[in-house]
């Protein structure tokens, strides 16, 4: 599609998608909003908006024992929920879904977990490109338990060094905890194959699903992982909620991760015991109309042919690139094969943020940084970078006005 006519299929159209947001039919500094900080967060539908509107107005209560009408009511909803999000990455039942704020709590739920019954020496794997939420909670057992952080190299290309993984598993090996799709690089990984030689070594897998449940169409059984990690405003979604799912065996595995309401079976002054996966996990007010919104996102972008959406982004993705081939004064991070729609780069001579600032007098929001990606960011001897990150209601226009300010801000610094 590099001749710039509108992306749209027979399946999918981006042009009645986006109508669908309200917010993006703003202006920015007298130009039209071209959001291309989809990575971040991305904006939300009217469904989305309507369901949480309509919850609060009409059946709000808190949620399980309440037995009175809007309680029940709030309960459905927000179990339903639960099995939405079960539903959308192929989870064998309803009740492998924990709730949680967000993908950062899901990981801590489980690093603390495991970190209960880590012994000096005992190695976690993770790579060179994963968010910090993926790197600190195993640091946490780094200092506290030694435990030893192993890494899987990145190439030039972006793609991890998956000879170098193998070699690194062995009988110490206890957790290999790798993003399903970085945020940086768009590198989408090969978390089948790295949950396969997991297993051989004896080890536990977690995936970061927080960019990859968005573009990657995941199916946890066929991943074979024992947890999974999502994050609601990246799928559409309110903040605040987030999603883990384990397998049976893993969630039993681990202890609860916060002690309140909700997640107790028997609470005596001399002994407790706790409910069963995934309550033992919720402890408290659970985040119900996050959870009910989630729902209703997972709803709304389950309507769309996921083929179709994912070709619309990469040609946005490729549309970019042809464009920008041959600026030499602007270096690209991450061209792994089969990679998402994000385009992360950085100009001669400009900082990341002044770039930033100036592309956004021309209505285009895009993210500058390292991206919560400090080793990686080091990996490719920069201190920032600029990233434009494609989501299904950007369009080839957008695609150009991202183009056109990138060039003129350029122009701005020299």
């Amino acid at each position: 599609m590099a001749d710039g006519t509108a992306l749209i299929t027979k399946t999918f159209d981006p042009h009645a998608a986006r109508a669908q947001f309200p917010i993006l039919s703003r202006t920015v500094n007298g130009k039209p909003l071209v959001y291309l900080d989809n990575a971040a967060s991305a904006q939300k539908p009217k469904a989305v908006i309507d369901a949480f509107v309509a919850q609060m107005e009409g059946s709000y209560a808190n949620v399980h024992r309440g037995l009175h009408t809007l309680s029940n009511e709030a309960t459905e909803a927000f179990e339903a929920a639960r099995e939405i999000v079960a539903r959308y990455l192929n989870a064998p039942h309803p009740d492998t879904i924990v709730w949680t704020k967000g993908g950062t709590e899901a990981i801590n739920l489980v690093a603390n977990g495991i970190g209960l019954s880590i012994q000096p020496g005992d190695e976690i794997i993770v790579s060179e490109m994963e968010h910090h939420s993926n790197i600190v909670p195993w640091h946490f057992l780094r200092e506290r338990h030694g435990a030893v952080l192993k890494w899987i190299p990145v190439l030039d290309d972006g793609s991890l060094d998956m000879a170098a993984y193998a070699e690194m598993l062995g009988p110490k090996t206890r957790v290999v905890s790798v993003t399903h799709m970085s945020n940086v690089l768009g590198t989408i990984n090969p978390v089948a194959e790295i949950t396969r030689l997991a297993h051989a070594a004896g080890a536990r897998v977690l995936i970061d699903g927080c960019q990859g449940a968005v573009h990657a169409s995941p199916d946890v059984q066929a991943i074979g992982c024992d947890w999974y990690v999502l994050t609601g405003h990246k799928l559409f979604g309110p903040t605040g909620i987030g999603a883990l799912y384990g397998t049976a065996e893993a969630l039993e595995s681990l202890p609860p991760y916060q002690g309140g309401g909700e997640m107790i079976a028997v609470v005596e002054k001399q002994r407790i015991t706790y409910a069963a996966p995934p309550h033992r996990f919720e402890a408290g007010t659970p985040p119900i109309l996050e959870a009910i919104g989630l729902g209703a996102a997972l709803t709304w972008l389950s309507a769309f042919d996921r083929v179709a959406v994912a070709a619309h982004e990469h040609a946005l993705y490729d549309h970019v690139r042809s464009r920008t081939e041959g600026l030499n004064w602007l270096r690209e991070l991450g061209t792994a094969d089969g990679k998402g729609a994000m385009f992360t780069f950085t100009v001669e001579g400009v900082h990341a943020h002044d770039l930033a600032q100036i592309m956004d007098r021309y209505g285009v929001a895009v993210r500058a940084g390292i991206h919560c990606c400090e080793p990686l960011a080091k990996r490719f001897g920069v201190t920032s970078s600029t990233r434009a990150s494609f989501a299904l209601y950007n369009t080839t226009e957008d695609a150009d006005a991202f183009v056109d300010a990138l060039i003129r801000a350029r122009e701005f610094f020299v």
